[in-house]
């Protein structure tokens, strides 16, 4: 969509040396997902935490095999770099198709995962998930609804996952009082 380009080039005018150097952070947090696999990781090994990284990883896994297995695949949405010839990617260019961003409903499913459990940590995490899927705007490799796209995605998906994480643990309970009853 035309508006999409226009928008993407509007994001020439922010760029500068600090701000690419910190736009390239961001996104380079949600490269092959390591970031927040490593977040996940760790919210698992902490027995505090372990609820939320057990969510956080389901919603991880999920946002993966929709987003980028199925969803790409039937897409096929070609990046905005290669179909613009005037919107220059400033960071490596990714090789997949561009609908939904993965970066963005990775960031989000861990991010919303840890917002659910606990408000204090996962308001800085929604902070950084913004943070990087804004980055994939100023970037040029994603057009804004890849990026709107990638945010209901996994969005949805920590929701879902959250949801049916609780109606296990009361159907747990329910059966575990009817056993010992």
């Amino acid at each position: 969509m035309a508006w999409e380009a226009d928008f993407l080039g509007s994001m020439s005018n922010l760029r500068g040396p600090v701000m690419d150097k910190i736009m390239w952070f961001f996104s380079m947090l949600g490269d092959g997902g390591w970031f927040l696999i490593l977040t996940t990781i760790v919210l698992l090994i902490m027995v505090k935490t372990r609820r939320i990284g057990v969510e956080a990883a389901a919603s991880l896994i999920l946002t993966f095999i929709i987003g980028n297995l199925i969803i790409k695949s039937i897409v096929g949405r070609i990046r905005p770099y290669d179909a613009y010839t005037f919107l220059q990617a400033i960071v490596s260019k990714p090789i997949d198709s561009s609908f939904p961003s993965g970066h963005t409903s990775n960031s989000f499913a861990v991010a919303v995962a840890i917002l659910l459990n606990d408000r204090k940590l996962g308001i800085p995490a929604v902070i950084v998930a913004a943070m990087i899927a804004f980055s994939r705007l100023y970037n040029v490799v994603h057009y804004p609804t890849d990026v709107i796209a990638g945010l209901i995605l996994g969005t949805t998906a920590a929701v879902t996952v959250h949801i049916l994480y609780n109606k296990l643990i009361r159907n747990k309970i329910v059966e575990d009082i009817r056993t010992t009853n």
